[in-house]
């Protein structure tokens, strides 16, 4: 692999690395990993085209920025709470990347802490090799960190970033660590949401035990300013199911990288997605899903319904170990683009050394079939509800992946939401 050349800070670097001089000797924890991760990106800068994993999206938008500390606003956050999805539960409440707990509501029989109260990183992370995750580790003041004990079904938790960017261009880096003792379950929803133009860049770590099953829904619906950085690492043992669906809505430039590792027998991944942008938006959907042990499932469904000028990459990755036999993974792309300026770029790679496996990849591109269409509108719906009838249809497989009916509940009213404001203006490409 061709190394990386030095660089020249960006002005969003520059305005990190100062930031992290001025808060060194305050932030929680060993500084040693911080220290690393600085000194990785004083040498390396933040990705770049160039670099494989980064060819398809480009941070030059935000390298070009300057993100200030955000400014102390017990207002600003419950103004915020609006922007949440009406649902019943407990939550944990981040606004600027720090916890309020006068906002959260701590869930039943859950050991809840803060990262700012522990400063303890996990070690599932590999800030070493991914600059943005080394940004979050120099940078991040706190996050959460959940221990569900074994055998014990936690049910429902929404889990809340939101971030205001009204005064001034701000930037959060929240840390979280999740962890699931055998034979737990868990229900997360993690939103991300917020005003004007910010960078929100979340890590999480996340370790399924053996007989564990996490559902974790992600609604991304930052601010059409804002940029998403999100990074996650998961590693499921013997028998446990990580179980993930994204939905990204929101932010001028968002990408989602997903590290999935299958480490024992009968442990399965399912990492589902459905991207819907219009306007430039960029959406990016990465992932890598790791098989290191025999006799694992794997799925991934990721549906991209673009309009106006926006673009949606996914890279998908499934590496299958040498042990890795009776492997069974699958891994689909579809793309519906509702105008010819839309664009996708999808990547989908296997990498196989074992000989005894099953897997399957693909993509497709289409747009709305018109004679569906002239059936529709022949029998009297409106072409908005018409067109909304047909992208509903398609994002069907995707829906159906999520099993919880108060999540998808969610994510369908924020499709809904999207259409009544940007999606039934799409302008439709030619026949």
């Amino acid at each position: 692999m061709q190394a990386v050349k030095q660089q020249a800070p960006s002005e969003a670097l520059k305005g990190f690395l100062a930031r992290y001089d001025g808060l060194r000797v305050r932030l929680p924890g060993n500084a040693a990993p911080r220290d690393a991760a600085a000194a990785l990106l004083r040498d390396k800068g933040l990705p770049t085209p160039k670099e494989e994993a980064w060819h398809y999206t480009n941070l030059r938008s935000v390298a070009a920025l300057d993100f200030q500390e955000p400014i102390a606003d017990t207002q600003a956050g419950v103004d915020l709470l609006a922007l949440l999805p009406k649902v019943e539960g407990p939550r944990l409440i981040f606004v600027d990347g720090r916890y309020r707990p006068d906002l959260s509501t701590s869930p039943d029989g859950l050991e809840v802490k803060s990262f700012a109260g522990t400063g303890v990183f996990g070690d599932l992370t590999k800030p070493e090799r991914d600059r943005v995750v080394a940004l979050n580790t120099m940078l991040t003041e706190d996050g959460i960190i959940i221990d569900v004990p074994a055998g014990f079904d936690a049910g429902f938790l929404m889990l809340a970033q939101l971030t205001s960017g009204r005064h001034r261009r701000v930037a959060s880096h929240p840390r979280h660590r999740i962890s699931l003792g055998e034979g737990a379950r868990l229900v997360l929803l993690e939103v991300s949401a917020g005003i004007g133009e910010y960078l929100n860049n979340p890590v999480i770590e996340i370790a399924v035990a053996e007989g564990a099953h996490l559902t974790h829904g992600r609604l991304q619906q930052d601010s059409e300013d804002a940029f998403h950085l999100g990074t996650i690492y998961a590693d499921t043992a013997a028998n446990g199911v990580y179980d993930c669906f994204s939905l990204a809505l929101g932010a001028k430039l968002g990408r989602t990288e997903i590290h999935a590792r299958l480490g024992g027998e009968q442990a399965a991944v399912h990492l589902n997605a459905a991207q819907i942008m219009g306007g430039n938006q960029v959406s990016d959907f990465t992932t890598a899903i790791s098989h290191d042990a025999p006799n694992c499932p794997s799925r991934q469904t990721v549906k991209s319904v673009l309009t106006g000028k926006a673009r949606a990459v996914f890279q998908g990755r499934i590496e299958v170990a040498r042990i890795a036999q009776k492997t069974d993974g699958y891994q689909m792309n579809q793309a519906l683009l509702l105008s010819p300026d839309a664009e996708i770029n999808s990547k989908p790679e296997l990498e196989i050394y074992a000989d005894d496996v099953k897997c399957s990849h693909g993509a497709t591109v289409g747009a709305l079939d018109p004679e569906q269409l002239f059936y529709l509108r022949s029998r009297g719906v409106p072409a908005d509800q018409a067109r909304m009838i047909l992208v509903r249809a398609f994002l069907t497989d995707a829906f159906e992946a999520v099993a919880h009916e108060g999540l998808r509940d969610v994510f369908e009213h924020a499709v809904e939401q999207w259409w009544a404001t940007t999606g039934k203006d799409a302008e439709a490409p030619a026949a």
